[in-house]
């Protein structure tokens, strides 16, 4: 997997449990769900949204933690109770006409296997099941619900800014080296 590769990348697919969190559901005394987010994941796709990399979020379970949260980000596209994360993808995609290449997606468990499967670019966050780091591409140094988030837009961002930075040197040069020809 190249720099170039995630350069294109259009849409990034996060799974909540263990990728957005780390995992652990605390329940209140009313049997509530609570969930902890980490900032900096939020700062960074705020990041992507104005790079214009889509992002989208796509969970097993129902929670209006992360209903709240995506919409505190702008997260437009969030899929819970996905029973099978595969087909959520696949009907994103063709309703937003992005292909498999140019997307991204972020797994922890062997539930996300399938989507890391059809993407060009899959990340597992450091703590994930052994599954999950089989199908990676790339792994994160950071466990989920700790900043993994934020890794995965950074190596985005930072592969976006090197692509162009790269384009950008071919058009300087290569007049330059037409003229070296042409003498």
């Amino acid at each position: 997997m190249t720099y170039k590769d995630a350069a294109a990348i259009r849409l990034l697919v996060l799974d909540v449990d263990g990728v957005m969190t780390d995992g652990r559901l605390y329940f209140g005394p009313r049997g509530e769900a609570l969930k902890v987010f980490h900032v900096r994941d939020g700062l960074g796709l705020q990041q992507l949204d104005a790079a214009g990399i889509g992002v989208a979020v796509i969970s097993g379970r129902r929670s209006r933690m992360v209903a709240v949260r995506c919409r505190e980000l702008g997260v437009e596209h969030v899929i819970q109770g996905a029973r099978d994360k595969l087909a959520a993808l696949t009907r994103l995609r063709s309703r937003l006409k992005v292909s498999a290449a140019e997307c991204a997606c972020v797994g922890d468990d062997a539930t996300d296997v399938p989507l890391m499967g059809a993407v060009k670019l899959a990340f597992a966050v450091a703590d994930a099941h052994r599954e999950a780091l089989r199908a990676a591409h790339v792994v994160t140094s950071l466990p989920g619900g700790s900043g993994a988030v934020r890794e995965v837009c950074d190596y985005l961002l930072d592969a976006r800014r090197l692509a162009a930075r790269t384009r950008r040197t071919r058009l300087t040069v290569a007049p330059s080296r037409a003229k070296r020809r042409a003498r």
